[in-house]
């Protein structure tokens, strides 16, 4: 990917893994530094009794909610100049899960190759 971002200036944001499906990985680049790290879990990860309860941070919460996904999502911000927007989209794309792979769940998700580093010591 790296050679994609020759024109992004800055991004930045937050990515799901279909192979570390209850964690939300952080992402940030500037110029030629680029940094991801575990940024925390998803909401439909963490039992209901420990969230949030107030209606602002609920509707917040829902507001982002997918049935069978729950609020894990790609919430990516890239920032370029003369950036070719349509191959940047393209090949972030390509790295999206297919039909036919959501469809097999997380249990099977977990198998699948990891093509980040880890966030924990195994």
């Amino acid at each position: 990917m790296e050679n994609e971002l020759d024109e992004v200036v800055r991004s930045k944001g937050y990515f799901w893994l279909a192979s570390r499906p209850e964690f939300a990985g952080s992402w940030s680049q500037a110029g030629g530094i680029a940094r991801q790290a575990l940024g925390g879990m998803w909401w439909a990860s963490v039992p209901k009794e420990r969230w949030l309860e107030d209606a602002e941070s609920l509707k917040f919460i829902m507001s982002n909610w997918i049935d069978g996904i729950g609020d894990a999502r790609q919430e990516l911000v890239f920032i370029g100049m003369d950036m070719n927007e349509s191959k940047l989209r393209n090949r972030l794309d390509s790295a999206l899960l297919t039909d036919a792979e959501m469809a097999e769940g997380p249990q099977n998700w977990r198998h699948y190759p990891d093509p980040v580093e880890p966030w924990f010591e195994e």
